[in-house]
């Protein structure tokens, strides 16, 4: 009874940190009418994209309250016919500057290799720099929104989190996760003041920089070999001195990552290894969310069935809480919340088996993404 009691006590206080950081913490930048008056340089990386990079691109070129926008768009070695596709969405439109990529050099992965391309050829004017995936489709204001709230917070990057668009069971059961695993674990408040490396986050979806900042942390060349090149950024614009910040960008962007399984099961099992880092600390994180959140199910339906009803009950409230935690993260990101946060006991267990076969991959020299290999 006692170990169950703290089992409990340790997933309320992890639940309420969901809460405070959510409901007070959590920066939302205004999704209506906002103007700014610097020069944004909007940067797009793509590489196989022709089939999905046209509803972000028409949405970059609908941005509203940015009177000189930029956009630069990198084909970077794509063999879909990508850079046609953008060709005929952006016709003639001379804020859109189409680049060809060159290959990354050794000692350099694609995605960061792609992004320093577009930052060097951004132009000088550009005072801001804002970079977007190619799944991800902007509000008209969002870019706007954007730098307004990076100017207000202060800060030399802003991460404004995509609402994450969910269809298929898989999505609803692993996407959810990224944003529950930093709104309960991550004191955003003390992220954002402290000056430590080790205490950063990101999402690479959509990203703000002040360019001043950007170029004193290294840029991403200070990120040239890293799989989450959108965290170690974060930590180098630390290490520059430079302050960073999330926020719930639900209002004005969304993002589909994935299309299927495959797809999602691939993309995340090329960079857990990297999130966890040794797999002695990656082997404790995942004994102890297994051990809060898919535990306290099964030890309700054992106590149950050895008749010890005092045991399941309280099981069964630490199974609740969990599932409430997850519950006002998805609601605080404009996730789907409903019934989806019951299923957070197998969501974890999903987590787990995915880490277990990035560190597998990796160990054999096996993660690719994209035809390239990331380790």
């Amino acid at each position: 009874m006692t170990g169950v009691l703290l089992l409990v006590a340790g997933v309320a206080g992890l639940t309420l940190h969901t809460w405070v950081n959510a409901t007070r913490w959590l920066r939302r930048p205004a999704d209506g009418p906002v103007e700014v008056a610097e020069t944004v340089a909007v940067l797009l990386p793509l590489r196989d994209e022709a089939a999905r990079v046209t509803p972000c691109l028409r949405a970059l070129l609908a941005q509203r309250g940015v009177p000189d926008l930029r956009i630069m768009v990198l084909d970077d070695g794509s063999a879909d016919g990508t850079a046609d596709v953008v060709r005929a969405v952006a016709g003639a439109d001379p804020r859109v500057t189409l680049l060809t990529g060159v290959a990354p050099p050794p000692g350099w992965l694609g995605k960061p290799h792609a992004c320093h391309q577009l930052a060097t050829r951004a132009g000088p004017a550009a005072t801001v720099l804002a970079f977007v995936d190619a799944d991800v489709v902007l509000t008209p204001y969002a870019v706007a929104a954007a730098v307004a709230e990076l100017r207000a917070a202060r800060v030399t990057l802003l991460s404004p989190y995509p609402r994450i668009v969910v269809a298929t069971a898989a999505d609803r059961l692993v996407q959810p996760l990224l944003q529950w695993l930093w709104l309960t674990f991550l004191p955003l408040r003390a992220m954002e003041r402290s000056p430590r490396p080790s205490l950063a986050a990101a999402g690479g979806q959509f990203l703000v920089a002040d360019r001043a900042g950007y170029d004193a942390a290294g840029g991403h060349a200070a990120v040239r070999a890293r799989v989450l090149e959108d965290i170690e950024l974060a930590r180098a614009v630390k290490r520059s001195g430079g302050r960073i910040a999330l926020a719930d960008g639900s209002r004005l962007a969304a993002c589909r990552m994935y299309d299927d399984w495959p797809q999602l099961r691939d993309g995340y099992t090329k960079s857990l290894w990297a999130t966890f880092g040794h797999p002695g600390a990656a082997a404790a994180v995942l004994a102890l969310l297994l051990l809060l959140y898919a535990a306290p199910p099964l030890i309700a339906l054992v106590a149950l069935a050895a008749g010890a009803p005092a045991v399941a009950a309280l099981a069964s409230l630490g199974y609740l809480l969990g599932a409430a935690g997850r519950a006002v993260s998805a609601r605080a990101t404009g996730g789907r919340w409903w019934p989806d946060a019951l299923g957070h006991p197998v969501s974890v267990v999903v987590l787990g088996w995915l880490t277990l076969r990035s560190y597998h991959l990796r160990k054999r020299h096996r993660l690719s993404w994209r035809g390239r290999p990331v380790s």
